[in-house]
């Protein structure tokens, strides 16, 4: 997945700097359709402070993907080696390839001072505080079941079976809600915007 504003830099090494605040990192998980995308898209428009990491992949690069900026993009063996050293915060094998976000970077951006945001399916997020304990984790939640399938419905992007997918997995999401400590329910787009900011400004302030 390409994120605006991630760093371009290769981040398979830890660089620090002590003389600069570390920087906080925000997790933001939620049922496909609930909005994360749109509210992280426009976080990122308005604080210049804030980035994505990148994450690697096994996958080869897709046209018009650059090394470092939608993933870095990494052998099997690689990965697997990565995987061993308990290296990755969180990774998921997907469509017979594998993806992970490294802990070197995510320190090395948070290091320069960077605030870090990891877009992550809802297991994956709970997997990160076994590393991050002062993570903030945000699940961005849908009014309902019933209206997420129709915005599912209103984008013409995946088949009845896809849907059908979607939705099961969507309702064992919702089931660990409870375990984020803050859950925003995306009703009304400019008041869930202005509640994820906040939370979100507010922990990147106690950094």
């Amino acid at each position: 997945m390409h994120h605006p504003q991630a760093e371009s830099v290769r981040g398979l090494s830890h660089a620090g700097n002590d003389s600069q605040r570390r920087g906080s990192l925000v997790v933001v998980a939620g049922p496909s359709g609930a909005g994360k995308s749109t509210l992280l898209t426009r976080l990122l428009e308005e604080r210049a402070d804030f980035s994505f990491a990148v994450s690697c992949t096994t996958r080869a690069p897709r046209p018009g993907e650059v090394e470092g900026r939608e993933y870095y993009f990494i052998k099997l063996d690689e990965f697997s080696r990565r995987v061993q050293a308990d290296e990755f915060v969180e990774w998921e094998e997907l469509h017979a390839n594998r993806y992970g976000t490294l802990k070197s970077e995510i320190d090395r951006l948070r290091d320069i001072g960077r605030h870090v945001l990891l877009d992550l399916d809802v297991k994956g997020a709970l997997s990160v505080r076994r590393s991050y304990v002062e993570a903030l984790l945000v699940f961005i939640a849908p009014p309902s079941l019933e209206l997420l399938e129709q915005r599912l419905r209103e984008r013409r992007s995946d088949s009845e079976e896809q849907i059908r997918i979607r939705m099961a997995r969507c309702a064992e999401e919702m089931d660990l809600a409870d375990r984020f400590e803050h859950v925003v329910i995306n009703d009304d787009l400019e008041e869930c915007y202005r509640r994820f900011r906040e939370l979100v400004q507010r922990h990147a302030d106690g950094a």
